[in-house]
């Protein structure tokens, strides 16, 4: 297992992790809402932000992607999920960081719990503006 900057030639392998575990984790927003995201993430938010990505011997399975002291993305393959990924990839980053804030769907519980469980904690409560959605926004560190 190796977690290293993601390269160019990665892109398409995190887009897939991405939209395929965005649509596991929310059931509750439309999947098509997803897939009218990819280009931005491909074009926009994955360029502006510092993403390093999990590797394995089968290929990338996950990937964190930070922009300064925001947590702006981590994904876990579904196939994936429950081997401790996430965690591997969290602590990576909290390694580098004195703080962090991100949010997080209220209805997606397996996450917020995951980030509690990992000395995040709620400090607002908003409506994300393009899904109509209620998330936490959560930090962790010094604040």
């Amino acid at each position: 297992m190796q977690i290293r900057l993601m390269t160019d030639n990665d892109m398409d392998s995190v887009i897939d992790i991405w939209l395929a575990a965005s649509i596991e984790a929310h059931h509750f927003i439309p999947q098509e809402y997803w897939e009218s995201k990819e280009k931005d993430m491909r074009s926009v938010y994955l360029p502006m932000a510092e993403t390093y990505v999990l590797e394995e011997a089968a290929g990338i399975v996950g990937f964190i992607s930070t922009v300064q002291h925001a947590l702006a993305a981590l994904f876990v393959h579904p196939s994936h999920q429950g081997r401790g990924y996430g965690r591997t990839l969290l602590q990576f980053v909290k390694e580098r960081s004195s703080k962090l804030e991100l949010k997080v769907y209220k209805e997606n519980e397996n996450a917020f719990r995951f980030y509690s469980r990992h000395g995040f904690n709620v400090v607002e409560e908003t409506i994300d503006e393009d899904t109509g959605q209620a998330e936490y926004i959560m930090t962790w560190g010094e604040h």
